[in-house]
C-alpha cells in the first residue's frame, strides 16, 4: 500500500471497493446485537424478489437506507439493517415455467412436488444474485441475519397469523367475483391489476324482445361476454325505457330469456343508455346482479376459452370468440354499428395479460376492521410519511378498502394451512398439518391446493424477521423498527398492510417514518423498462465511475420524493466530486510539514482569519447536515456537503493556506494551517461517509497511518475505521462568527477581482493593482488587516482601500456588495467595449429599479402584503439604487 504522502494521482474505485468491503465484513462492522446500553435504530429492507437483478430503483432505495444506517451507527445507535429476499410467488413461478417451456414441458407435466423442488433449486442457484449486487453498492446490512419469506421461521409466522385471523372471523372462504389471470392461472387482488389505456371498439348489439315486439340496443366493449348476460339494465329515470322495465329479451345464440331491470347505477349517457348485465364477468355487473338476484353464468374457463355455457362458440379463445360472434351478429342483422373507443384495459401486473373477472371459490381477509387502527396510526402521527403528501394515498386506500383476496392458484408460495375432511366435509384450519379431523376424528384429509398471496407474508416482514411468534430478545429490542424506505408504488401493496398486521399482532405500528423516494426515469421522462431498452445498469455505472459516484449522484439528483430523470452522463458529477476529494487530500498531504506533531494542542492565538472561518463553516455544515438528515432530507444535506468541500475547503481554504504549507510565513503558521486542515478533513470525511463510504474509508486509513491524532487539542486517536468513528457533533466544533464575517468580506474583495478578470479575459497569473471602496470604515479596517491574504488570493501587485472613493480615470470596475473594485486597466482593456458593457448592465439595473418602484407604488400591494414583505421590498429597492449609483461612478471613471 502506498504511503499517505504517495497517494496515486487518480482515485481508482476498482482497486479499493471490493478490498474495503471485504474488510468491513471480516471485522463485523455490519453486525448488530441487542445492547441495552445504547439506543437502537432498525431498518428492515424492502425484500427484493429472488428473480430480480439490481436496477436503478433498487440502487436509489438502498443507497438511502445505507446512508441512514451508517449515519445512525456513527451517531452511537445500535443500528440494524436487516436484509432478505421475497419468494415472489407469481414472478418466480413464471421464470421457472419459462425454463420448462424450453424443454417442451409445462408444470403439469412434471407435477407439483417436482416443480416446487425445481423452483427451490433455481432459487438456490440464482436467488442471491441481487444480494451480491447490493454488496457492490456498499450496503452495510447485517448479512448474518438474512431472511427469506419462505424460510422456516417466516412460514411459521404466516401460519400463525392465518389461523388467528380465521378463528376471529377475519379470514373467510367464498364464491365471489375475482380478478383472474388466464396466463398465470391464478386469482389476483385488486392491487395486482394494472389499468392501461388502449384503443378499442364499442359495439352496439340488438337484443330482440322476447315477445317479438322489436329490440333493445346495448353497447359493449366485450361482446364475447354477452353469452353470460342475465339481464339488461336501464336507469329508472330514463323516460326512453320506462315502458320496457319488467319485460324480457331473448339472448342470441344461447336463446336465454333475460329481464330488463331498472337500476340507479346505469349512466343514461353511455352508449344507448341500455346496458347488458353479465354478473359473472364484470365487477359492477356482479353488484347489480346481487342486488336484483340475477343468475350468475360463467362462460369462460381458466384459460379464457369459452366453456359449454357459450353454446356454438364453445372451445374458442375469448378473442377468437369475439371476432366470430361479432361476425355472426352482423349476419343476423343484430349488429347496429361499431365505433372506435378508448378503453382502460385491466392487465396482470406480472405478465401483462388482460385480466378476466371470474366467479371463483377463494380465501379473503376482511379488511375494514384491520384498516381502522392503521388509519388512526397515520392521523395521530404515529406513522409519518416523508414527504407528508403521500399519507393521502395511504388513507385513501384504507378508507375505501375492499376485502383482500389472498389465495393464489399457483404452486410456489406459502401453502394455505387448511385441510378438508373427506369423511364429514369439515374445514380444518391449523398451524401444522393435523393427523385427524378435529370434528369427526377421520384421517381422510386433503390440503387446500392454493398458496397465499406473496404480500401476505411480506405484510409480516417487520416482526416475523425478528423471530415472531416467539418473543425473542431481538423482537423485544428492535421492534418497532424505525424507518421504512420505499417507492410510492407499494404504499397500499405493502406499507398499509404492514401497519395493519403490526398493530394487530404486535400492538404497535411497525415503524414511525415512511420515506417515499421518487421513481427513476430516463432523460426524457419515461419509466425505465426492458421493452423500451432505456434502462441504465447500476453495475455498469459502478464499473465505470465507482459506487460512491453512483450513490452521490443519485442523492444529489433526487429532491424530496420527486421523480428523477437520469442519463449515464449524469454520473460524471459524482465521479468529478470523488476526484476533487481525493485530489484535495493528496495535495495537502504532500505538503504536510516534516515531523508534524499532532499531539500538541493548537494555540488559539495562532489561528488566522481563514482558519477561524473554515472552522466556523465546518461547525455550520455539521449542524446543517445533521438537521437535514433528521428530517430525511438527504438531497439538501449532500448539497451542503458538496458546497462545503468543493467551495469552502478546496476553492477558498486550500488556496488561502497554500503559501503557509510552503512555509512562506514561518514554522508555527505552517503547522497551524496543517493541523486545521487535518481536523477539517477528518470531520468532512465523517460527514461524507454515509454518502461515499469507500472513498472516505480509503482516505481515513491513509490518514491513520501518518496522523492517528487529528484533533485540535491533540487528544485521542481516530477510530480504526471511519464506519465506527463518531458522527461529528456541532458542539465539538469551534465557531468564530466575527472572524468568519471578516473572511466573507475578504472573499467578496477577491471575488470582485476574479469576476473582473473573467469578464475581461485577464489571466490569473497577471498581477493587478486594485483600489477597493470598502463602503464603510469597519470594512476598510478588515481589508487592510487582511491585505496580505487578499493580495495572495487575488494575485495583486498592490492594493489600496478607501471609503467613498471617486473612481480613478480610465479604470475598470466590479461591484460585489458592499465592495466596489477599481483597476487601472491601461492597455489591458478596450475602453469603448468596457463602456458598452457597463451601459448594458446599467440598463438592466434600471429596469429592475422600475419594476421595484411599480410594486411599491401599487396601493393594493401595500394594503394587502404583510409589513415585513413591504419592508423587504423597500430594502431591495434601496440596494438596487445603491448599485446603480456605483455603476454610474464606474462609467464616469471611464470618461
Amino acid at each position: 500500500m502506498a504511503r499517505p504522502r504517495e497517494l496515486p494521482p487518480k482515485y481508482d474505485p476498482s482497486a479499493v471497493e471490493d478490498r474495503i468491503y471485504a474488510e468491513w465484513v471480516r471485522k463485523g462492522y455490519f453486525r448488530s446485537r441487542p445492547n441495552p446500553d445504547k439506543p437502537k435504530y432498525c431498518i428492515v429492507i424492502p425484500p427484493p424478489n429472488v428473480t430480480g437483478a439490481l436496477h436503478m430503483g433498487h440502487a436509489l432505495n438502498n443507497t438511502i437506507q445505507d446512508i441512514l444506517i451508517r449515519w445512525k451507527r456513527m451517531a452511537g445507535y445500535e443500528a440494524l439493517w436487516l436484509p432478505g429476499t421475497d419468494h415472489a410467488g407469481i414472478a418466480t413461478q413464471n421464470v421457472v415455467e419459462k425454463e420448462l417451456a424450453k424443454e417442451g414441458k409445462t408444470r403439469y407435466d412434471v407435477g407439483r412436488e417436482a416443480f416446487v423442488e425445481r423452483v427451490w433449486k433455481w432459487k438456490e442457484r440464482f436467488g442471491n444474485r441481487i444480494i451480491e449486487q447490493l454488496k457492490k453498492l456498499g450496503s452495510s446490512c447485517d448479512w448474518e441475519r438474512e431472511r427469506f419469506t419462505l424460510d422456516e421461521g417466516l412460514s411459521r409466522a404466516v401460519n400463525t397469523v392465518f389461523v388467528a385471523l380465521y378463528r376471529e372471523g377475519l379470514i373467510y372462504r367464498g364464491n365471489y367475483l375475482i380478478n383472474w389471470c388466464p396466463r398465470c392461472h391464478t386469482a389476483l387482488s385488486d392491487d395486482e391489476v394494472e389499468h392501461k389505456d388502449r384503443p378499442g371498439k364499442l359495439w352496439y348489439l340488438r337484443y330482440p324482445l322476447a315477445d317479438g315486439d322489436g329490440w333493445v340496443v346495448v353497447a359493449t366493449t366485450r361482446p364475447e361476454t354477452m353469452l353470460g348476460d342475465t339481464g339488461v339494465a336501464v336507469n329508472p329515470s330514463d323516460e326512453r325505457y320506462r315502458r320496457l322495465v319488467g319485460r324480457k329479451v331473448r339472448l342470441p345464440f344461447v336463446e336465454r330469456e333475460i329481464p330488463i331491470i331498472a337500476d340507479e347505477s346505469v349512466d343514461p349517457s353511455f352508449g344507448t343508455g341500455c346496458v347488458k348485465i353479465t354478473p359473472a364477468h364484470d365487477h359492477n355487473d356482479y353488484v347489480v346482479g346481487k342486488r336484483h338476484d340475477l343468475l350468475m353464468v360463467n362462460v369462460l374457463d381458466a384459460d379464457a376459452t369459452v366453456n359449454a355455457n357459450g353454446g356454438p362458440f364453445e372451445g374458442m379463445d375469448r378473442y377468437e370468440c369475439r371476432k366470430a360472434l361479432v361476425e355472426r351478429m352482423k349476419e343476423l342483422g343484430l349488429l347496429e354499428r361499431e365505433e372506435d373507443y378508448e378503453l382502460s384495459l385491466s392487465v396482470c401486473y406480472r405478465c401483462n395479460t388482460a385480466v378476466e373477472p371470474r366467479l371463483s371459490d377463494q380465501w379473503f381477509v376482511r379488511m375494514k376492521e384491520l384498516a381502522e387502527p392503521a388509519i388512526r396510526a397515520a392521523k395521530e402521527g404515529r406513522v409519518r410519511f416523508r414527504p407528508d403528501r403521500w399519507v393521502k394515498v395511504y388513507l385513501d386506500w384504507l378508507e375505501n378498502v375492499r376485502d383482500w383476496c389472498i389465495s393464489r392458484q399457483i404452486w410456489w408460495g406459502h401453502p394455505i394451512p387448511v385441510w378438508y375432511c373427506g369423511d364429514c366435509g369439515h374445514v380444518n384450519v391449523e398451524e401444522s398439518e393435523p393427523k385427524h379431523c378435529e370434528k369427526c376424528g377421520g384421517s381422510n384429509l386433503r390440503r387446500d391446493p392454493d398458496v397465499l398471496d406473496t404480500w401476505f407474508s411480506s405484510a409480516l416482514w417487520p416482526f416475523s424477521t425478528l423471530g415472531w411468534p416467539e418473543r425473542t430478545e431481538d423482537l423485544e429490542y428492535y421492534y418497532p423498527t424505525d424507518t421504512l424506505v420505499t417507492d410510492r408504488g407499494i404504499i397500499y401493496f405493502w406499507v398499509a398492510r404492514m401497519v395493519m398486521m403490526g398493530l394487530k399482532f404486535m400492538g404497535r405500528e411497525p415503524f414511525s417514518d415512511v420515506v417515499i423516494h421518487g421513481t427513476i426515469l430516463d432523460e426524457i421522462g419515461r419509466r425505465m423498462s426492458k421493452s423500451l431498452g432505456n434502462g441504465i445498469d447500476p453495475l455498469e455505472m459502478i464499473a465505470l465511475y465507482g459506487a460512491d459516484a453512483l450513490r452521490f449522484s443519485l442523492v444529489m439528483l433526487t429532491t424530496e420524493g420527486q421523480d428523477v430523470k437520469l442519463s449515464p452522463k449524469k454520473f460524471e458529477m459524482g465521479r468529478n466530486f470523488t476526484n476533487k476529494i481525493w485530489n484535495a487530500a493528496r495535495f495537502a498531504l504532500m505538503r504536510m510539514p516534516e515531523g508534524l506533531d499532532t499531539s500538541r494542542p493548537v494555540r488559539e492565538e495562532s489561528l488566522a482569519v481563514c482558519d477561524r472561518w473554515i472552522l466556523t463553516r465546518l461547525a455550520e455544515t455539521v449542524e446543517k447536515v445533521t438537521a437535514e438528515q433528521e428530517e430525511f432530507r438527504l438531497n439538501p444535506a449532500v448539497a451542503a456537503l458538496y458546497s462545503f468541500f468543493w467551495n469552502d475547503l478546496c476553492d477558498w481554504y486550500l488556496e488561502a493556506i497554500k503559501a503557509d504549507l510552503h512555509g512562506e510565513r514561518g514554522g508555527e503558521r505552517k503547522e497551524t494551517a496543517a493541523r486545521v486542515f487535518l481536523f477539517v478533513l477528518d470531520s468532512a470525511l465523517r460527514l461524507l461517509h454515509p454518502y461515499m463510504p469507500f472513498l472516505t474509508e480509503e482516505l481515513w486509513q491513509r490518514l491513520n497511518e501518518l496522523y492517528p491524532t487529528r484533533s485540535l487539542d491533540g487528544k485521542g486517536r481516530a477510530a480504526e475505521s471511519i464506519m465506527i468513528a463518531p458522527w461529528p457533533a456541532a458542539e465539538d466544533h469551534p465557531r468564530y462568527p466575527a472572524d468568519a464575517k471578516d473572511m466573507e468580506l475578504v472573499k467578496k474583495a477577491v471575488t470582485a477581482v476574479r469576476n473582473l478578470r473573467g469578464a475581461r479575459k485577464i489571466l490569473q497569473k497577471t498581477p493587478l493593482s486594485a483600489l477597493f471602496d470598502a463602503g464603510s470604515r469597519e470594512a476598510r479596517e478588515v481589508l487592510e488587516r487582511e491585505a496580505d491574504l487578499v493580495v495572495r488570493l487575488a494575485n495583486l501587485k498592490e492594493m489600496r482601500v478607501e471609503v467613498g472613493v471617486e473612481p480613478p480615470a480610465r479604470s475598470a470596475a466590479e461591484i460585489v456588495e458592499p465592495i466596489a473594485l477599481f483597476v487601472p486597466m491601461g492597455e489591458l482593456v478596450d475602453v469603448e467595449k468596457e463602456r458598452a458593457r457597463l451601459l448594458a448592465q446599467l440598463e438592466k439595473q434600471r429596469k429592475l429599479i422600475a419594476a421595484a418602484e411599480r410594486k411599491l407604488g401599487n396601493a393594493d400591494f401595500l394594503s394587502k402584503a404583510p409589513a415585513r414583505v413591504v419592508e423587504r421590498e423597500r430594502e431591495k429597492l434601496a440596494a438596487l439604487r445603491e448599485t446603480e449609483r456605483k455603476m454610474e461612478k464606474e462609467l464616469e471613471a471611464l470618461s
